[in-house]
């Protein structure tokens, strides 16, 4: 079973096109967009909008948590100051 429907790899295609001919703006700054990543997550959230078959959003829980622990692990190697 596919992941993506066809109308929202059609709504990437077109992001692609626009970037790669210099027209694609980015929605809040209105900057041009010139990165492929940029271009695939705006097509891929006009999509979204559409309501068509798209994976969800991966959460920003799971990097806040990895933060957290990392955090942890490098106050533990540190060695108190000596006076």
């Amino acid at each position: 079973m596919a992941k993506y429907s066809r109308s929202a790899s059609e709504k990437v295609e077109r992001a692609m096109k626009k970037r790669e001919a210099g027209t694609l703006k980015s929605g809040g700054s209105g900057k041009k967009v010139t990165s492929k990543k940029q271009a695939i997550a705006i097509g891929l959230s006009e999509a979204r909008a559409e309501g068509k078959k798209v994976p969800k959003k991966k959460t920003a829980k799971k990097t806040a948590k990895a933060k957290k622990t990392n955090k942890k692990a490098v106050k533990k190697s540190r060695k108190p100051a000596r006076k």
